[in-house]
């Protein structure tokens, strides 16, 4: 028997605001009810003495520990730009007044 009827899948068409013809919904029905059997499959092998996981395998994030270093003054900072305005960099304009 089926996991999904052609019905259903003509039911869920409707909710979903699909249009499919006949021959869309004899194939989409095989195609879900595939679906519908692998995830059983899956379902059926996944043991209850297996944690969830996201991961199989044991990742940690590797970083460095953080350290404050003084940053660059702001006259350091705009001492390259080619245009700089009420110590801000400068740049041409790409949106219009309103954006």
């Amino acid at each position: 028997m089926p996991a999904i009827s052609r019905d259903e899948v003509a039911h869920l068409a409707r909710l979903s605001r699909l249009a499919l013809t006949d021959a869309e919904l004899d194939e989409f029905a095989g195609q879900l009810d595939s679906i519908l059997n692998h995830v059983k499959a899956v379902s059926e092998v996944a043991a209850d003495d297996v944690a969830p996981m996201a991961n199989p395998n044991a990742v940690a994030n590797v970083t460095r520990p953080d350290v404050v270093r003084p940053g660059l003054t702001p006259e350091q900072a705009l001492s390259g730009a080619p245009v700089v305005e009420e110590d801000r960099f400068s740049v041409p304009q790409i949106l219009g007044e309103g954006e």
